[in-house]
């Protein structure tokens, strides 16, 4: 007598359409992507910036970095070239704050308009690196010293009896500046500095206003700009 297949056909059919049609494991689904985070390269919410990345900018075409004697005066100290870097430490998922470190501020093709003196030979930040905040919430981008080491600028100008050395240190142990995403930039405004060492060549305070644009991160190729979100 002929036995029939049928039977074990169909259940093997079956059995093959129950496990394709099973839901994936969930080993199987693709990762989850990342959150965006503080800070983001080419556009708000694009790739976040990596820990470990060098962050670069110079002051924006056609301003300058200015030490002015007084808040909003127009007297003291302008520099057509100044750049900064910073080394990013932290890059949390947004609102956020991220932390860099400031490892070099420069300052060059600096003069002077302060009776007295007649050159400026240079312009620099001691004390290197500074602990570096970038707050999400607020854009704030705040600078800050230690007591063993503050925010220091060392001014040697030269004047009409030879040159004098002016020491300055940033009055409330930081500045602040704002980031904005308009033109990746970071603004400061009249951060105070008080005179720690001078002849009275020296102006008794300085306040210190530029602004940076665009900020790049020069680790990805192509440097492209930073943005926060």
């Amino acid at each position: 007598m002929r036995v029939s297949r049928s039977v074990p056909i169909a259940a093997l059919a079956a059995l093959a359409l129950a496990f394709s049609a099973s839901p994936a494991r969930a080993d199987d689904d693709p990762p989850a992507a990342d959150p965006v985070a503080v800070l983001t390269t080419g556009s708000a919410g694009g790739p976040n910036v990596a820990v470990g990345d060098v962050l670069n900018a110079t002051v924006a075409a056609g301003t300058t970095a200015n030490f002015a004697t007084a808040a909003g005066g127009s007297t003291g100290v302008k520099c057509a070239v100044s750049a900064f870097t910073a080394t990013v430490a932290d890059n949390p998922a947004a609102p956020g704050v991220a932390t860099e470190s400031t490892t070099a501020h420069t300052f060059s093709s600096c003069t002077a308009n302060i009776f007295g003196v007649t050159r400026v030979n240079s312009v620099t930040v001691n004390n290197l690196p500074f602990g570096t905040t970038v707050d999400s919430a607020t854009g704030a981008v705040t600078v800050s010293g230690t007591e063993a080491a503050p925010i220091q600028t060392t001014l040697s100008l030269g004047t009409i009896l030879g040159s004098v050395t002016c020491v300055y240190q940033a009055t409330n142990g930081s500045i602040t500046g704002v980031s904005s995403n308009t033109d990746n930039s970071i603004a400061f405004t009249d951060q105070a500095f008080t005179k720690t060492s001078g002849p009275i060549t020296c102006p008794g305070s300085g306040f210190f206003t530029a602004t940076y644009a665009p900020v790049v991160d020069t680790t990805v190729e192509g440097s492209p700009v930073v943005f926060t979100n």
